[in-house]
C-alpha cells in the first residue's frame, strides 16, 4: 500500500478520460454540453465530462442494437467471450491504482476501501461472470415420452445500466460483467457524481478486445440521459441502482415505452438488531459502527438502525461511543483514514439536515453535532462530515425510517424478541438485517419473521460475488451478484418437439 504523500503525488499525474464511448470510441456530446466533476476531497475541479443527451442516447442505442443484431458478441462461442472477459480483468488489475485513485478522487472513498476492495470487487465480479459464460447448462423438461421440451438461455438483446456513486465501478461490474458474459449488448449511464472510474473502463474494454458498440458509457444528467434510455424503445432490459424515488421513474418510464424489463435495487434503512442474549457485545459494537460508518454510511445496506435490547443497551453504547471517535473524517488519500468524505456538498448539507431534523424531533445526540465547516476553496458545506449516534429515537422519527446514505445512526430501544421485529419491519425498505443473539434457534424465528433480502447472524453485511445481494418493498427487486444476476439478462426460450 502506497503512503499518503505517494497516492498525492499519483493523483497529480493521473488523466481523465471524459467524453462518452459510444461504438468504440471517444466522443464529445453532439450539443457539446458539459459538466463539471468536481472532487469532493478538496473542491477542485478534476475535468469536464460530456453530458450526454436524448440524441446521444440514441446513437448508443443503436450501436448496441446494430453490435446485437450482427452476432459480433452475441453469437460468439462462449469460450472466446470468457477470454475476452478474462483479458478485461486483467487489464483492470494492471491499472488497479489508477482505477482506485479516479473512486477516490470523483466521490470521496478512502484510497483503503476502493484499493483493497472496491476495485479487486470489481475485477473478481469480471473474472467470475467470465468463468461461468462458458458453463451454463441449458435444459430438458421432464415432459412425456412423445415429446422433447429444450429450453435455452438466450440474451435479452440491449441492456441499459444505471449506476449509482457510492461504489462507481464495483456496482457498474455488477452489471455489465453477467449481461455481457451471456452475450448482450450494453449502454452504461454512471452517475454524475462519479464517472470517472467506469469512462477508464471503457477504454479497458476496447484494448481487451470487446467489438465496437457492445459496450457504451454515455455521461451525463440522470433526468437526461437516464431518463432517454428508460423511455427508449429499443431498450429491452434496464438493470437500476439507486434511489427508490428514481427506481419508481423507471418504472413509469418502462411503462410508458415498450414494457422493457426493469430491475431495481434501491434504497435500504438496515437495522442491527442486538438482543438480550448477546454474549460478544465487543464484537457487535465495532459491526456496528463499522456498518454505519463505512464509506461515509453511503451504502445501501448501511446499518443505519441499531435495534437493541434494553438489557444490554447502556453497555453497548458506552463500547460503540468510544470506537466511533477513531472515525474521523479526514483526507481520501490518507491510507489510515477510516472514512472520507461525503460525495458532494450538495449531499452533506442533505445529511446535516437530517441532522438537524432529528434534535427537532427530540433525538438525543450522543457525538459531536457539527460537520466540518466551510470548504476553503468553494464556501459550501463541508463534505468532511463528523458521524453522529442519535439515542431515545422513536421508530416513527424520519431519521429512523427515511433513507439518509450518511454518517448517521439511529438507536432504537426495545424490551422483546417481538418488538424488535415490529421495529425492524417498519420501514418501506427490506434489503438487509442483521440480528445478533447466542442462539442459533432465536436468530432463525427472527430471521423468518424480519423483511430483508439478505440477513446476517452476528455480523453485517458479509457477502461473497457467489450470494446474491438484493431485497424487496421499496428496495427493489432482482438480484445483483451469484447465478442469480443472469436471470435479469436473459429470456428463456422453449423449443417443442413432437416425436409422436
Amino acid at each position: 500500500m502506497n503512503t499518503h504523500e505517494q497516492w498525492q503525488e499519483m493523483a497529480k499525474g493521473l488523466s481523465f478520460a471524459k467524453q462518452a464511448f459510444i461504438n468504440g470510441d471517444f466522443c464529445d456530446a453532439i450539443a457539446k454540453q458539459t459538466f463539471d466533476c468536481i472532487s469532493p476531497r478538496d473542491g477542485q475541479r478534476l475535468c469536464q465530462i460530456s453530458a450526454c443527451d436524448e440524441t446521444d442516447v440514441d446513437l448508443a442505442v443503436k450501436a448496441a442494437r446494430d453490435s446485437f443484431q450482427s452476432g459480433v458478441w452475441r453469437d460468439l462461442n462462449a469460450k472466446e467471450r470468457k477470454k475476452t472477459l478474462l483479458k478485461l480483468a486483467e487489464l483492470m488489475q494492471q491499472h488497479i491504482q489508477e482505477l482506485a485513485l479516479l473512486d477516490s478522487l470523483d466521490m470521496g472513498m478512502t484510497i483503503s476501501d476502493s484499493y483493497l476492495g472496491n476495485v479487486p470487487g470489481a475485477i473478481e465480479c469480471v473474472q467470475w461472470y467470465a468463468e461461468l459464460a462458458d458453463k451454463l447448462y441449458d435444459e430438458v423438461a421432464p415432459t412425456s415420452k412423445d415429446a422433447v421440451a429444450r429450453i435455452y438461455r438466450v440474451p435479452v438483446g440491449v441492456v441499459a445500466a444505471v449506476t449509482p456513486w457510492n461504489y462507481p465501478l464495483l456496482i457498474a461490474c455488477w452489471k455489465i460483467a453477467p449481461a455481457l458474459a451471456v452475450g448482450n449488448s450494453v449502454i452504461l449511464k454512471p452517475a454524475e457524481q462519479a464517472s470517472l472510474s467506469v469512462l477508464k473502463l471503457a477504454q479497458l474494454a476496447k484494448e481487451a478486445g470487446i467489438p465496437d458498440g457492445v459496450f457504451n458509457v454515455v455521461p451525463g444528467l440522470g433526468d437526461v440521459a437516464g431518463k432517454a434510455l428508460g423511455l427508449h424503445k429499443s431498450v429491452d432490459a434496464l438493470a437500476f441502482t439507486g434511489s427508490s424515488a428514481v427506481g419508481g421513474l423507471y418504472m413509469q418510464y418502462a411503462g410508458q415505452s415498450n414494457l422493457k424489463r426493469v430491475s431495481l435495487e434501491c434504497g435500504g434503512k438496515t437495522p442491527n438488531i442486538v438482543l438480550a442474549d448477546c454474549q460478544d457485545l465487543d464484537k457487535a459494537a465495532a459491526a456496528v459502527v463499522q456498518g454505519a460508518f463505512a464509506n461515509q454510511g453511503q451504502i445501501c445496506n448501511a446499518g443505519s438502525r441499531l435495534i437493541v435490547d434494553q438489557g444490554v443497551k447502556e453497555a453497548l453504547i458506552q463500547k460503540m461511543t468510544v470506537l466511533a471517535k477513531e472515525y474521523q473524517a479526514l483526507d481520501p488519500l490518507d491510507p489510515d483514514a477510516k472514512i472520507g468524505c461525503l460525495a458532494s456538498a450538495a449531499h452533506s448539507k442533505k445529511v446535516q439536515q437530517y441532522v438537524n431534523l432529528g434534535i427537532a424531533q427530540g433525538a438525543s445526540p450522543l457525538l459531536n453535532v457539527e460537520n466540518a465547516g466551510e470548504n476553503d476553496t468553494t464556501g459550501q458545506a463541508s463534505c468532511y462530515f463528523s458521524p453522529q449516534i442519535f439515542d431515545q429515537v422513536e421508530a416513527t422519527m424520519a431519521i429512523s425510517h427515511e433513507e439518509i446514505f450518511g454518517p448517521v445512526l439511529s438507536v432504537i430501544t426495545v424490551s422483546s424478541i417481538d418488538q424488535a421485529i415490529e421495529v425492524a419491519n417498519s420501514t418501506p425498505y427490506a434489503l438487509g438485517a442483521a440480528i445478533w443473539s447466542s442462539s442459533y434457534q432465536t436468530f432463525e424465528y427472527v430471521a423468518n419473521a424480519v423483511e430483508a433480502g439478505v440477513v446476517w447472524h452476528n455480523c453485517h453485511d458479509h457477502g461473497d460475488i457467489s450470494s446474491p445481494v438484493g431485497g424487496f418493498k421499496q428496495s427493489g427487486f432482482g438480484r445483483d451478484k451469484s447465478i442469480h444476476a443472469f436471470d435479469k439478462y436473459v429470456e428463456y426460450k422453449t423449443y417443442w418437439v413432437n416425436l409422436k
